[in-house]
């Protein structure tokens, strides 16, 4: 049996009388959103409704993400995620005594506009897996009833991220430069202070299992 395989086995055999929240957390291009898609079809697969939640609808807005500087690293890793909100609209309802109903974004990241979906009711029975970096960090462990880290070598997670948002962010070097200087530089904060694979319910060593399996 696979990691994966043990994987969707584990949160299908969660009964909580209230939706199964997932983390699935890592470095910045690490496959953090190709592993919770993955989870989430798997276990669709087996009759059991599921929901993907990006922390991309998660951002705060510009000005404040980007206060401490476009390159802070500090920035990234303090500013850039509203994880109030994600407390808010998606972990708090879907706990204990929880409404059940979420709303899965606050802001539209490419016009850096918030929006007001009205909430959604999620099945009771559902895994809501939430996709995003920084995940375990302090409060957020806590609303989890099952995490993954997803272990992407660092210089692996580099080389996707590159290749992905090249055109984003200039070309890559430019893209090169921005992984170096914030998003890793912010990942390896996170790493340090958090030490969030000792948090996490499973560590995935990589994605490239998953891709194997979806191929």
């Amino acid at each position: 049996m696979s990691l994966g395989d043990d994987m969707v086995e584990d949160v299908l055999a969660l009964d909580l009388g209230h939706a199964v929240r997932v983390a699935v957390d890592g470095v910045t291009a690490s496959g953090k959103t190709t592993c919770a898609r993955w989870l989430v079809d798997s276990v669709v697969a087996q009759g059991r409704p599921a929901v993907q939640v990006t922390m991309d609808g998660f951002h705060h807005r510009r000005a404040h993400r980007y206060r401490q500087g476009r390159t802070s690293a500090l920035g990234y890793y303090r500013d850039a995620y509203d994880f109030d909100a994600l407390l808010e609209n998606v972990l708090i309802p879907l706990g204990p005594h929880g409404s059940g109903a979420i709303r899965s974004r606050v802001i539209d990241l490419a016009s850096d506009e918030p929006v007001q979906d009205p909430p959604e009711p999620v099945p009771a029975d559902a895994i809501v897996v939430v996709d995003g970096t920084f995940l375990h960090r302090p409060p957020l462990a806590q609303f989890w009833d099952y995490s993954v880290f997803v272990d992407t070598p660092m210089d692996v997670a580099r080389s996707r991220g590159i290749a992905r948002d090249a055109d984003a962010l200039g070309g890559p070097e430019a893209a090169g430069r921005a992984f170096d200087q914030r998003y890793h530089a912010a990942c390896r904060i996170y790493l340090d202070e958090v030490d969030p694979r000792t948090l996490t319910t499973r560590v995935l060593p990589g994605i490239d299992s998953l891709l194997s399996m979806e191929a």
